[in-house]
């Protein structure tokens, strides 16, 4: 029986609290917040998970008394072990999901997700019992790894803000665009974004690009507008050349010249 302790009652830790309490072999010791004391939270546990916000992270984990026994885990993605400050058995555990709520947290932790992990072994244990796949994220490699998390989540969203903005100055919905938008994300997924990937940008198609700016320019918001259309141009482009010539290949000339014309013009350069 592995036992554990929580501290930080939020969406992350409730989310990994109940799932975890259900499977068989693991034992809930409790869950702490700001008004509990947190000196003796790592004694009597296998396990002692800190679910706090990243900056909240060194300060409760310096509140606590080390204890030789017991691991004490984090579960930032971007944090380095070293935030566990004197404990001796340390590690991390960051579940590559949103945790929205407690109840939608619960079953996605236990769904068959990605977690990165890295220190003591035992949280690889943890990642078994929930179903889930560990992938190993040394210190080193965890601020770039959690840019790519950030892309893959929060920046999809903020994509998604944009269609919503866009289609609705010609009165549509989200939801239109709901099965375009599953279908591309599954042919990235299970393609590979280079197979997947179409539209103008791959085909070089600069004069439907140029009337797409023309009217996002007329959009409210349309610098922001306008320079989120461009930074996704230039990366469909890339991204087509990589198809094209192999990822990390020098485009030949004529290959680059639209990639400059999206990507480094000025705006009214690139529409002329």
């Amino acid at each position: 029986m592995i036992t554990f302790r929580v501290i930080g009652p939020g969406r992350a830790g409730l989310s990994l609290s109940a799932a975890l309490e259900g499977r068989e072999g693991f034992e809930l010791r409790g869950i702490l917040g700001r008004s509990d004391p947190l000196a003796g939270a790592a004694h009597g546990v296998d396990l002692l998970v800190m679910a706090t916000p990243d900056d909240a992270v060194a300060t409760v984990a310096s509140s606590v008394t080390p204890c030789a026994s017991t691991v004490v885990a984090h579960l930032s993605g971007s944090l380095r072990l070293d935030v566990l400050h004197d404990h001796p058995r340390r590690g991390s555990l960051h579940p590559l999901v949103p945790l929205p709520t407690p109840e939608v947290g619960c079953r996605r932790l236990g769904s068959g997700i990605a977690f990165a992990v890295s220190g003591d072994p035992l949280l690889a244990r943890v990642v078994r019992a929930l179903g889930g796949t560990a992938f190993a994220v040394g210190d080193a490699e965890r601020a770039r790894y959690h840019a790519a998390a950030a892309i893959a989540a929060n920046h999809l969203v903020a994509l998604t803000g944009q269609v919503e903005r866009v289609a609705a100055s010609v009165g549509l919905p989200l939801a239109a665009f709901e099965g375009l938008m599953r279908s591309a994300l599954d042919d990235a997924i299970s393609l590979g974004p280079r197979q997947a990937l179409t539209g103008p940008a791959v085909r070089g198609d600069w004069e439907t690009i140029g009337r797409h700016r023309e009217e996002l320019a007329r959009l409210s918001g349309a610098r922001l507008e306008l320079s989120a259309y461009d930074a996704m141009v230039d990366l469909a482009r890339r991204l087509s050349l990589d198809a094209a010539t192999g990822p990390g290949s020098v485009p030949a000339a004529s290959d680059a010249a639209p990639s400059e014309l999206a990507g480094a013009a000025s705006p009214e350069e690139r529409v002329a």
